[in-house]
């Protein structure tokens, strides 16, 4: 249904059948990462992605995830790519470093391979943050694969 006559509105499409989804995994601060992973897949498979059709690599930490992101856009294999990972702020720059070259590199990354990639590195003050938006992140993050992959879809008919 459209907003207005005569012009048209692509769907909001969350049917993960038939899509293949790539997940990379940031092992820095494992069980919040963990918990992104846990909470991404699920809705995955709930949106009706296959397992077959999932992919998972993991890497040591939030700088590491762009390069594997982008190996996994130029295989051809994926229709949208989820990051995750938890850079949580300490006492140095390092925190502002990481957060920003990471999150820069996937957006550069999704531009240049027109592979849809959901951002799902938290960047959190603590680690009770980071809990407790590692389950909504992790989820949302799979349905903006999944409906990032179908709109891109669309747009190439």
């Amino acid at each position: 249904m459209s907003r207005f006559d005569n012009v048209y509105e692509f769907d909001n499409n969350l049917d993960g059948n038939g899509l293949a989804i790539g997940v990379v995994m940031s092992r820095f601060n494992l069980p919040v990462c963990e918990g992104l992973l846990s909470s991404c897949i699920a809705e995955l498979k709930r949106l009706g992605v296959a397992d077959e059709d999932m992919a998972i690599a993991t890497c040591p930490g939030a700088l590491e995830i762009p390069l594997i992101l982008q190996s996994m856009a130029q295989s051809g294999r994926f229709d949208a790519l989820v990051a995750l990972g938890a850079v949580i702020r300490g006492d140095t720059y390092h925190f502002e470093v990481v957060s920003n070259d990471a999150c820069r590199a996937i957006m550069e990354l999704q531009l240049h391979t027109g592979v849809p990639i959901a951002n799902g590195i938290l960047t959190c003050d603590t680690d009770e943050q980071a809990e407790v938006r590692m389950q909504p992140k992790g989820a949302d993050c799979a349905q903006a694969a999944v409906e990032m992959a179908n709109l891109q879809k669309a747009l190439a008919q």
